[in-house]
């Protein structure tokens, strides 16, 4: 998958995860699902998967034959900024945890879910 070819899937995917989040808030009004910076938390996974992504792409481009080690390498940058902005954010943040920690997770795992589905695409393509 070219690069412009995963940039139009991946922006359709950040609008249909958008379009979720803003209409959770108005099936559930009574429930408290978003915390209040859940778009900062959304704009950070869509930023950072993209980037992740991007070099991931460029090393599977290089090389292809360490291209493993190139998604694995990605994916841990990843986790590393993630954990950083965990920590930067409880140090910062006023409220309780746990809306905290369950939107996180959730567009931890629904925006790596599409990165890697992405980066095997890639791997399928080079193997045949």
């Amino acid at each position: 998958m070219s690069l412009a070819r995963f940039t139009v899937s991946y922006l359709l995917y950040c609008i249909v995860l958008a379009g979720i989040a803003y209409l959770l808030p108005i099936i559930f009004p009574d429930a408290r699902i978003l915390t209040s910076k859940f778009w900062l938390i959304y704009s950070f996974f869509a930023g950072i998967t993209y980037i992740a992504y991007f070099c991931a792409d460029l090393g599977l481009k290089r090389n292809p034959e360490v291209g493993i080690m190139a998604i694995m390498g990605s994916i841990a940058v990843k986790m590393f900024f993630s954990l950083a902005f965990v920590l930067i954010y409880s140090l910062n943040a006023k409220e309780k945890g746990l809306i905290f920690v369950l939107n996180f997770f959730s567009l931890y795992l629904l925006f790596s879910f599409f990165e890697i589905y992405s980066l095997l695409r890639n791997l399928r393509h080079q193997n045949k």
